[in-house]
């Protein structure tokens, strides 16, 4: 295989990227040109949403091509075109052969949770100081660990218990939130997600930890739980105030997650008729959401 690498400014990202595409490109990634520099430039988006902006004020694409000569085809037609000017050709390289799932593996180191609790992807030996464990593999659903928004659910879990207590995790992606309540000795688990392939990650996931939860479509919750669980979205989870709320008992704690910090008054403002959400842990600029639910009058 071989590599096209180009640099454009921003607002040449999105139509070089069609063009890429058009030419029989595997593959085209974008990356800002700056990293690693004072100049450098963070985007924050949200899992599985669009994100913020196509590229970086300078951006270097990397097209994969299966031969040479497309690679060099490319190079030709993209030169010719009005829309490349202000672009530049950096170069074809060949693409040197690797063993994919070796390299693959290599980016996914065990993730620390908390001092002695940590992710460990099944081919790693677990770092002598962890005393918890949850092992866990990248799939097709949402939730390896790496992501803030995944650590801090797993540290308020690890930090404030759940031993004996009924747990929802609403939207459970992989399963790893419900799994490290069955880690930290909730009763009863419930993991839902309206995709099928996570649900199957999730008991996948759960039986390859020894645990024991029960995970369906999200009509599978059903009553009051002690601990509501759910890393989504701020727009879902806004929408979805009235029906979480629903499922938290008296006194019981409602985990929320998936939330920039500049949308927190947003979902402190959704949640306000039900219950008082206040920020409990914030990392690379997301925000961890929790409350309690107010008891039962007597």
């Amino acid at each position: 295989m071989f590599e096209l690498s180009l640099l454009c400014p921003e607002d040449r990202v999105d139509v070089l990227s069609d063009a890429l595409d058009a030419l029989d490109a595997l593959s085209v990634s974008v990356e800002d040109a700056d990293a690693q520099t004072p100049a450098e430039q963070a985007l924050f988006g949200e899992p599985g949403m669009p994100p913020p902006k196509d590229g970086w004020q300078r951006s270097r694409m990397v097209a994969l091509f299966a031969q040479e000569a497309q690679a060099q085809e490319a190079v030709h037609l993209l030169s010719a075109q009005d829309f490349f000017e202000g672009c530049r050709i950096l170069g074809v390289q060949a693409v040197a052969d690797q063993d994919w799932v070796r390299l693959t593996q290599s980016q996914f180191a065990p993730v620390e949770v908390t001092p002695d609790f940590w992710i460990v992807p099944t081919w790693h030996e677990p770092p002598a100081q962890a005393r918890q464990i949850i092992r866990l593999d990248p799939g097709l659903a949402f939730g390896t660990g790496t992501h803030p928004t995944t650590r801090m659910c797993l540290r308020w879990i690890a930090q404030h218990g759940v031993q004996g207590q009924r747990v929802l995790d609403y939207g459970c992606g992989s399963g790893i939130l419900a799994i490290g309540a069955a880690k930290y000795g909730a009763s009863e688990i419930d993991a839902v997600d309206i995709d099928e392939a996570a649900v199957t990650s999730t008991v996948l996931n759960a039986e390859a930890n020894g645990v024991s939860l029960a995970a369906g479509l999200p009509d599978k919750a059903q009553g009051r739980y002690q601990t509501v669980l759910a890393n989504i979205l701020a727009t879902p989870l806004k929408v979805l105030a009235p029906l979480l709320c629903s499922y938290v008992a008296p006194s019981g704690a409602l985990v929320l997650a998936g939330i920039l910090e500049r949308q927190a008054d947003e979902l402190k403002a959704a949640y306000a008729p039900w219950i008082q959400l206040e920020v409990a842990d914030s990392e690379d600029g997301w925000i961890l959401m929790t409350a309690t639910s107010p008891a039962m009058a007597s």
